[in-house]
Order: structure tokens, then sequence, then C-alpha cells
């Protein structure tokens, strides 16, 4: 099997889009490195076009450029127009783009209200991806919203023109969770059949079939020979009823019938990592793990019927599909019941030593310290809850990089200096085709006046 199905995750663009919930830069910044750490293909790690995004898509991207963050890719969302892509470029260095633009009858009519009709939709598309591509955009995602409920006529013809465009993949969008397995499995295949090129699958949990759709659609397009990304999100979270879970897409990449012999899920992926990364989202999001959560949930490997403790003590393949242990899962946890030092953004720095000797971490001096502690103490502000140890031990790590994700300007906007070259560039480009043009016309006339 050459072709595989890779993780594309977007906790850090559609999770925080839930209700009520967030995440802080720097638990986005953490949350990009342990999703690197887990080989997550590539992270949607925001919105370059939002200006309070900028500084910390600036500096994750700086991590990735110092190998930090690597080999994940970082992309960024916007909207498919072309003044979305100017201003990513403007902002930011992101060099990796999802456009996205609604597809569906419904959509059109109900939230266009007239103003565009389909054909305008795959123009304002095209515009989008061509202008992407010239700004040296490295890959470009197209995203069909409500590509569910969407005819396949209409989704035929607007991927072609995104392909056409330039376009490296097709995401199918079911935005409201209204597909079920077979269907799309089926329509995915013949898509993917029809473009060509590898297709996405984003699925949303409001019938609770997200991982169901996500995985039955990636195996109709590798099916056809593609390569399929799934998206995905941290314990599930994201508008409404939630995205397919990350945890939950993988294992059953890896264990469910037909997946565990198909072999197609990308061979990085390290899913020990899972019980970190669901417990950090849990304690970042305020969100706690629900009881019966697929393998990380309290109870995922708990037995209490006798039949099944027999059955679990004599031989585990009784009752559990797979060993905790795959996922991380099985170390003893230490809570403090005594005394208990913790830092905010009113600690001193004994305390903060104190927190940090307990890491095994030491600082050179006390200079070196007490500018760290500065840093956490604004990390404390923007957060507004206890940091955790990897966020301590990122701000000690990167103290720069820490800095440009903790300081956020309203605006004025410093415009990025990269775009005002390329822009030069394009002008300089313009005006000497221009002029070759006239030279041409003068030695034309020239000729002709000889002739004469």
């Amino acid at each position: 099997m050459d072709k595989r199905i890779r993780i594309l995750d977007v906790t850090n663009r559609d999770g925080v889009q839930t209700s009520r919930l967030g995440l802080a830069k720097i638990e986005k910044t953490v949350l990009n490195i342990l999703l690197n750490q887990m080989g997550v293909y590539q992270s949607e790690m925001g919105f370059p076009t939002t200006l309070h995004e900028i500084n910390y898509i600036n500096a994750n991207l700086e991590l990735a450029r110092m190998g930090v963050i690597k080999p994940m890719k970082l992309s960024g969302w916007i909207r498919a127009i072309a003044s979305d892509v100017e201003k990513a470029v403007e902002l930011t260095r992101i060099r990796h783009l999802n456009v996205s633009i609604s597809t569906s009858k419904q959509m059109i009519e109900g939230k266009f209200q007239g103003k565009y009709n389909e054909e305008d939709v795959i123009k304002m598309m095209v515009e989008a991806v061509k202008l992407a591509r010239d700004y040296g955009i490295k890959t470009i995602g197209v995203n069909a919203e409500d590509a569910s409920r969407t005819s396949m006529e209409f989704l035929k013809k607007f991927g072609n023109a995104a392909k056409k465009a330039g376009a490296d993949r097709f995401r199918y969008c079911d935005t409201l969770g209204y597909e079920s397995p077979f269907r799309i499995h089926f329509r995915c295949k013949e898509l993917a059949r029809e473009f060509d090129m590898p297709i996405e699958l984003h699925t949303h949990n409001d019938l609770g079939m997200a991982v169901a759709n996500a995985v039955e659609g990636a195996k109709g397009v590798l099916e056809e020979g593609q390569d399929a990304y799934i998206n995905t999100t941290v314990n599930g979270l994201g508008e409404r009823a939630g995205n397919a879970d990350l945890v939950s897409v993988l294992l059953a990449l890896k264990y469910a019938a037909d997946f565990d012999e198909l072999g197609a899920l990308d061979p990085n992926i390290d899913l020990s990592k899972s019980w970190q990364i669901a417990n950090y989202a849990s304690h970042c999001f305020g969100v706690p793990i629900p009881v019966n959560q697929v393998g990380v949930g309290e109870n995922a490997f708990a037995h209490e019927s006798g039949i099944h403790a027999d059955g679990v003590l004599k031989q585990r393949h009784n009752y559990e599909l797979y060993d905790y242990r795959v996922l991380g899962r099985g170390e003893k946890v230490f809570i403090e019941t005594g005394r208990m030092i913790t830092t905010g953004e009113y600690s001193g720095i004994k305390a903060f030593e104190h927190v940090f000797n307990n890491f095994g971490y030491t600082f050179k001096n006390e200079e070196e310290a007490r500018q760290i502690l500065e840093l956490v103490r604004f990390a404390n502000v923007e957060k507004q809850r206890p940091l955790v140890k990897e966020e301590f031990l990122f701000i000690a790590q990167f103290p720069k990089i820490a800095e440009t994700i903790l300081t956020i300007v309203p605006p004025k906007i410093t415009i990025y200096r990269p775009y005002i070259e390329h822009k030069i560039k394009r002008e300089e480009k313009r005006e000497s085709r221009e002029v070759k043009k006239t030279k041409k016309r003068k030695q034309i006339k020239k000729e002709i006046e000889i002739k004469k």
C-alpha cells in the first residue's frame, strides 16, 4: 500500500471555535509541539488574517524554521477571496493555506442571500487559488463548505476548476454532520476518481458519526489510488457537537476491521503520545475527558463485571481490543497532598525557582531566572489558568519565541516586509513587460517604414 491516510489536525482552528471555549496562544503553541511529536502530518494552526493571531502564527513558523516543529506542516485557513490571500501573505510568513467557500444550494441561497451564484463561487475560488500560487504558497487546499449537501455535479465542476487553477487538495466538508458512512465513502471515491488528486475529509459530529464518516470517506479515496487526509481535533472538540476525535480516528485506522489489514495509517504516527495530548487539551480547554472517551477516558480500560474482570485478567485480549500502554497510559500519577507551591501572575522568584527545580531544570543565573519569571507571569495573565509543565519548559527553552507569542498589538499593523518586496517585484516585472512591448512596437513600426 503506497497510498496513505494522513492526519491534518484542526484543533487550533476549528476546535478553538467551540462556543464559550478557547485556547491561549501559548497553549496553541504547545499543542502544535505535541502534535508534531505525535507524528501528525499537518496542523491547521489558525487564521492568518485575524490580527490577534499574527504574532502567534509567525512565532510558530519560526519554531518550524528552527526545527522545533518539524516535519509537521503549519497551515492557515482563510476565505476563498483574493483580499484574504493578500492579507495572509502581508501579515504572516504562512506557506500552506486552505481557502474555503460555501458550495451547497442551501448556503449559496441562504447565506449569500442572492449576492453570489454558483458561477461567482467558482470565480472567487479560482481567483484566490491563482493569487495564492502567484504569491508562492507551497500547498493550497480548496474547501467546499457544506459539500455533503452539495450536488455531485457542482462539486465536480468546482473541484475541477480548483485543480486547474493550481490547488493541491480538495477538502470535502461535512459541515453539519449530515453524512452517513456508506454515502460519504462512495461520494469521495467518485470525486477522487474525477479529480485525480488527494482529498481531505472534514467531518462534524452532529449525528454522532464524525469518526465513522471520516475513516470511510478516506477509504473510498484510497480505493481510487489517492492519498487521503482526515481532519481531526483533540478530544473531538469543535463547533456544536464537535469534530472527528483525533485518538478515535487513529485507533479506528489501526485496529478496526478492514482497516487493520489495510495498513494505510501514516507510519509516522506515535500513538503513545495520545494520553499526554488528550489530557493537555482537556486542561487547556477546561473540559474534562468523558469517562467513556475512546482510549483516554477513565473507564476505557476499567472492568467491574465478574465475567469481564476474570476474562481480562486471564488474557487481556478477551475484553480489550488494544493495550492501554499503546496510548502512553499506565504510569502512576503522583499528586501533591502536602505543601503546594504554585506560580501565577504575582509569584516571586523563590517560588518560581522551587517549581522549576521540581522539573529538574536549573537556570544559569538569577538574572535568567528573573527574565523567565516575567514571561511566566505574562503567560499566566494570558491564560488565566495555572501553567503546566510543558508550558513552563517551553518558556524557559524558547524565551524570545514566548515573548513574541505573548505580545498582542492592536492595529497599527506592521506590514510583513517580504510581501512589500513581492509587490515591488511584481510591479517591476509588469513594467519590464510594458517596456519590451513598447520596444517591439517601435521596432515593427520602423521595419514597416523601411519597407515603404
